[in-house]
């Protein structure tokens, strides 16, 4: 087969570039699973925050709310941070980090009644923060992929890629042929490089746990914020009718189909524990993903500059889908030659180029 655009990796981030290049070329996916969204893309906490991830990726996450807001992808959440009484300089810390609002324990526990009264001191809230609708937004890349006439195709295993002078020759199962490759493997993405002959960034994936709850105490959870403790040493998310803990941890690790630790979600769970009157209940399912972060915590978007062919789509860390729309979309216009509508400063901290020196 021979297209304009091959994309590697059939999560949010090769899904969202495909469709915004599909009006410009003939895109094709090769995703190595079953489905699409199969390994971090299918397992996120799926909240936006303006607020939150390195500058950078504020400036994506500001640019895509329009996108959101327009398509109809949000839902009111909330954010909440509390804290004991000893910890009054780390809740301060985050609380200017995140733009919450100082409120009291009472209104802190107004928003989330399981808390306990004996231990939070500190609490801050913000109510700009949503959910994403995750499912629908994957949906809707996909069928502007496939109106625009792009292919997707699913287990289908990259095991090598050489370049020559037509284009980049890709064996996955059959063979596949494009002038341009771009790499939104996520936690594959270095190994993909790899296989291409372009040199690695330096992108790791890591492991963040887990578990999903029964509403405490038979609470409708509905309405709660998502809630966190400080340092995001544990979050707590409402998720239809249960409650999601994770102790937010972030373990590097290999490529791989990721699995819950027990003694780290144990510990997470301990810590949920201490700030709830709720005992913590055997979890429902227990699961994990991988947060895949290049070496300044920023995504990486745009053709190397050592072999322009090779577009990364890559490090997109935890925040694959609050930054999509916006990503996406300087994607295509790096690749197409147009003029980012992005800040020159925010596009240049996501260029891969500032890791070539």
């Amino acid at each position: 087969m021979n297209d304009d655009i091959l994309i590697i990796g059939g999560g949010i981030a090769g899904l969202s570039a495909a469709a915004r290049l599909s009006a410009d070329a003939k895109v094709t996916v090769l995703e190595m699973e079953t489905a699409t969204g199969y390994h971090a893309s299918g397992r996120s906490a799926a909240l936006i925050e303006e607020n939150y991830g390195a500058p950078s990726v504020q400036a994506l996450n500001r640019a895509s709310m329009g996108h959101f807001k327009d398509g109809g992808y949000l839902s009111q959440r909330g954010l909440m941070i509390i804290a004991e009484a000893h910890d009054e300089a780390a809740f301060q810390a985050d609380a200017d980090h995140m733009g919450v609002c100082a409120i009291t324990p009472d209104e802190a526990i107004g928003h989330v009644p399981i808390l306990d009264p004996a231990k939070v001191a500190f609490a801050g809230y913000h109510a700009e923060a949503f959910d994403i609708d995750t499912d629908l937004l994957m949906q809707d890349f996909i069928r502007t992929i496939r109106t625009n006439g792009g292919e997707i195709i699913t287990e289908a295993t990259v095991t090598r890629i050489q370049q020559d002078a037509q284009g980049w020759l890709v064996f996955a199962g059959d063979e596949y042929r494009a002038k341009t490759l771009v790499n939104a493997a996520g936690a594959w993405a270095d190994l993909i490089a790899g296989i291409a002959g372009v040199t690695p960034i330096g992108i790791i994936p890591h492991r963040r746990s887990m578990a999903r709850l029964a509403a405490p105490g038979g609470h409708d959870t509905a309405k709660w914020p998502m809630f966190f403790g400080i340092g995001e040493s544990w979050y707590a998310k409402p998720d239809a009718g249960a409650l999601l803990v994770s102790p937010a941890e972030e373990t590097a690790t290999h490529p791989h189909d990721a699995y819950a630790d027990d003694m780290t979600l144990a510990e997470g769970l301990d810590r949920y524990q201490q700030m709830v009157t709720e005992e913590v209940t055997k979890p429902l399912a227990t699961w994990a993903g991988l947060r895949s972060f290049a070496p300044d915590r920023s995504l990486v978007l745009g053709r190397d500059p050592e072999v322009p062919e090779f577009v990364w789509c890559a490090g997109q860390g935890g925040y694959g889908f609050q930054t999509s729309p916006a990503a996406s979309a300087l994607l295509a216009d790096l690749v197409t030659g147009r003029q980012p509508s992005l800040d020159a400063d925010a596009v240049a901290a996501l260029r891969p180029e500032r890791f070539r020196t």
